[in-house]
C-alpha cells in the first residue's frame, strides 16, 4: 500500500514544471479586477515627557489647509448657532438606519469653519506622551471656544490595562489645563467658566454612557472609566458610534456654544469600516475633530493575532483581531506559501479607516508603541519602529476607497499586482490553505490527509507559476511607476512568489518522503505530526528526480533566483516593512520536514467547556 501511495505522489509531482512559459496548465487563474495608489503624509514623533508642564506652549495639530499634515496655524472659530443654559446627557443607541443622515433641522446649517486636515500619524512612546499632546490640542481649541470632549473607549477585554492608564492620566491633563488658564491671556478671561467639560462613553456592539452629565470633576471621570464593561459580542462598531455621538452631542454642544471634540481609545480597527465615509461626513458637518489613540496596522493584512490563555485549563488560543490594513485595500500577498498569513508584521502606519477619519476631521492619529505582550504570530516581536526618513516615500494613499480604486485601475502595473493578490488570497480560495500542523499520528490516518494537502500544493504550484509569469510580464512597467510604495509591493510579491514555488515543491517532497519512510517518532509523548520549515532544503532522491525531472541543481537555481530578488528588496527599500519581511523570508528557510510533536488532548476533550472570547 505504501509503495502505491508513493507512486501517486510521484505522479502528482511529475506534473510540476518550473518553466515560466504559458504551457496550457490545467490550473486556470481567474482574474479579479479592482484598483489603487500612494500618499504624501508625514509621521511625527512626539516627546515622551509625561510630567505636568508648568510652562505650556500651544502646538497645533490641524490647520486650515487642503494639503496633508499639520501646521501651527489655529483653526477658524466655529459659529455659535444656539444657546442653552446647560447640557444634559442624551441616551444613545447605535442603529445604522437611524444614523445615516443628520437631523432635518441641521441639513441647511452652515457651521462656519473652513476645511481642515489633521495629522495622519503622530508616533508616541505611550499614553503619557499622547495625553500631553492632546492637552496642547485642547488648549489651542479652548483659546477660541469652550470645549466639550466626548471620550469613546473600546470595550474589548484587551483594553482594560489601557483604560486604567488613561484614567490615571486625567489629573495631569486637568492640572496642565489649569496652569495654561493661569498663563494664557485669552484663557484667563474664561477662568470663571467651565471651559472644558468631559463625557465618558464606551462602545462595542452598542454605546454605553458612564457620566450622568458632562463634567470637569476628576474623581467622577475616573470612576466612569472604571465602570466601562467588557463587550462579550466581540463587535466594535466604531464608525456607527461616532455618527451617533455627533447626532446627539453635536447639537447640544452648539446650543451651549461649545466645540465638540471626540477622543477614541482602541487597539482594533473597527468592524464597520465600510461606514468610514459617512462618519467623515458627519464629523465634518459638526466641525468635530477626532483624536484617536490606536496601534500600528499589520503590514498589508487585515488581522493581528492575539494570545488568550484559558484560566481553567491553561491552554493557549490564538484569536484574530481586526487591525489593518494600513491602506484602503491590501497591497501585499495574503498568502505565506502554505496558507493564509499567521504573522504580525508591522506596517509603520495606523489602520486606514481610523487614520483617514482623524486626518479628514482635523484631528490626530496617535500611534502607540507596537510591542504588546499578547501579540503573537511570526515577527510579532521584531523591531516595530521604522525610521521617519526611510518611510516618508511609502505613505499610504488616504483617499476614499472609490477614488483609490479609480486611481489603481488607471495603471496596468498596479491593477495586475492587485489581481495576483486576489488570485493568491486564501480567504477567497480555501484550497490554497495547506495544513501545516496537527497531522494524524498513525500511517493509516496520516496518508489520506497528507495526500489531500499534497494535491492542494500541486494546484497552488501551478497558480504560482502563472503569477510569476504575469509579474515578469509587467516588469518593464516598474521603471515607469512613480510610487515607491507600489514598486515595493511589486518587488516583494515577485520575490515571495519565487520563494513560495520552491517551498511548495519542498512540501511535496516532504510528504512523499514521510509516506515512503514514515520514521518512528523521536519522543514517546508525541501524538501528532507537524510539517516544519527548515533552512536546509530536502534533496530529491533518484525516484523523485526521475519522475519530476527536477534535481538539486535545478532546485538551487530556483532558490538563488528567489534569494536574489529578496536581496533586491533590501537594497531598494532599506529600513521599511518590505525589507523586514524580505529578511524574515530569507532567514526562515525554504525547506520542509515532518516532526513528531505533542498536542494537549484537552484541546479536543475539554473544548466544549472552554469559551474563547471575542477580543
Amino acid at each position: 500500500m505504501s509503495v502505491g501511495v508513493h507512486v501517486v505522489i510521484l505522479v502528482l509531482m511529475a506534473l510540476i514544471k518550473f518553466t515560466l512559459l504559458d504551457d496550457g496548465s490545467e490550473v486556470a487563474v481567474e482574474t479579479v479586477f479592482t484598483d489603487e495608489r500612494e500618499q504624501q503624509e508625514f509621521t511625527q514623533e512626539l516627546d515622551i515627557n509625561t510630567e505636568v508642564s508648568e510652562n505650556l506652549s500651544v502646538i497645533s495639530g490641524a490647520t486650515i489647509s487642503t494639503a496633508s499634515g499639520g501646521s501651527s496655524a489655529p483653526a477658524v472659530s466655529q459659529t455659535k448657532i444656539e444657546q442653552s443654559e446647560s447640557l444634559n446627557e442624551p441616551e444613545i443607541q447605535v442603529n445604522v438606519a437611524s444614523v445615516t443622515m443628520p437631523g432635518a433641522n441641521m441639513l441647511g446649517t452652515d457651521l462656519g469653519e473652513s476645511e481642515i486636515k489633521g495629522e495622519a500619524g503622530a508616533v508616541v512612546e505611550g499614553y503619557g506622551a499622547a495625553m500631553s499632546r492632546l492637552t496642547q490640542e485642547l488648549i489651542r481649541l479652548m483659546r477660541n471656544d469652550k470645549v466639550h470632549v466626548v471620550w469613546l473607549f473600546d470595550e474589548s477585554g484587551s483594553m482594560k490595562d489601557d483604560q486604567k492608564e488613561i484614567r490615571d492620566q486625567f489629573a495631569k491633563v486637568y492640572e496642565e489645563l489649569k496652569i495654561a488658564q493661569e498663563q494664557d491671556e485669552k484663557l484667563k478671561s474664561k477662568a470663571s467658566d467651565e471651559t472644558l467639560l468631559t463625557t465618558i462613553l464606551s462602545y462595542g456592539a452598542g454605546i454605553h454612557t458612564h457620566t450622568a452629565n458632562p463634567t470637569g470633576n476628576i474623581p467622577e471621570i475616573q470612576k466612569a472609566i472604571d465602570n466601562i464593561p467588557v463587550d462579550q459580542t466581540g463587535e466594535e462598531n466604531l464608525f456607527q458610534s461616532i455618527m451617533a455621538v455627533c447626532d446627539k452631542y453635536g447639537q447640544l454642544a452648539f446650543r451651549a456654544q461649545r466645540k465638540l471634540v471626540l477622543v477614541v481609545l482602541s487597539d482594533e480597527g473597527g468592524d464597520d469600516g465600510g461606514a468610514v465615509e459617512e462618519a467623515i461626513s458627519r464629523v465634518k458637518r459638526f466641525k468635530a475633530p477626532v483624536y484617536i489613540m490606536g496601534r500600528e496596522a499589520i503590514f498589508g493584512y487585515p488581522f493581528a493575532r492575539m494570545r488568550w490563555t484559558d484560566p481553567k485549563f491553561g491552554l493557549n488560543f490564538w484569536i484574530d483581531v481586526k487591525r489593518g490594513p494600513e491602506t484602503a485595500f491590501v497591497e501585499a500577498l495574503q498568502y505565506d506559501g502554505l496558507h493564509r498569513r499567521w504573522d504580525s508584521f508591522s506596517s509603520g502606519f495606523g489602520c486606514y479607516e481610523q487614520v483617514r477619519l482623524a486626518r479628514e476631521s482635523g484631528g490626530v492619529y496617535f500611534m502607540l508603541p507596537g510591542d504588546e505582550e499578547n501579540l503573537v504570530g511570526r515577527a510579532a516581536h521584531l523591531e516595530r519602529k521604522f525610521e521617519f526618513l526611510a518611510m516618508k516615500e511609502y505613505q499610504p494613499l488616504l483617499l476614499a476607497r472609490r477614488d483609490y480604486e479609480q486611481e489603481r485601475s488607471k495603471s496596468k502595473f498596479r491593477a495586475e499586482i492587485w489581481n495576483i493578490i486576489n488570485v493568491l488570497n486564501p480567504y477567497q480560495d480555501d484550497k490554497l490553505n495547506i495544513k501545516e500542523i496537527w497531522y494524524p499520528f498513525t500511517p493509516d490516518e496520516f496518508r489520506p490527509e497528507a495526500l489531500e494537502h499534497a494535491s492542494r500544493a500541486l494546484r497552488a504550484f501551478g497558480i504560482m507559476n502563472e503569477a510569476i509569469r504575469r509579474l515578469e510580464e509587467i516588469q518593464p512597467l516598474r521603471a515607469r511607476e512613480d510610487s515607491q510604495r507600489w514598486r515595493a509591493a511589486y518587488d516583494l510579491a515577485y520575490a515571495q512568489c519565487l520563494a513560495f514555488r520552491v517551498r511548495l515543491f519542498q512540501f511535496m517532497l516532504a510528504v512523499d518522503t514521510q509516506l515512503k519512510d514514515f520514521p518512528k517518532p523521536k519522543s514517546p509523548q508525541s501524538n501528532k505530526w507537524n510539517v516544519v520549515r527548515t533552512k536546509k532544503m530536502k534533496e530529491p532522491d533518484a525516484d523523485q528526480i526521475k519522475r519530476t525531472k527536477v534535481d538539486m541543481d535545478e532546485l538551487n537555481k530556483q532558490l538563488e533566483k528567489a534569494k536574489e530578488q529578496f536581496a533586491f528588496v533590501n537594497k531598494q527599500h532599506p529600513g521599511t516593512p518590505w525589507a523586514q519581511r524580505a529578511n524574515w523570508e530569507l532567514n526562515n528557510g525554504f525547506g520542509f520536514e515532518f516532526r513528531d510533536v505533542f498536542r494537549d488532548p484537552r484541546y479536543d476533550s475539554m473544548r466544549d467547556q472552554i469559551k474563547v472570547p471575542n477580543l
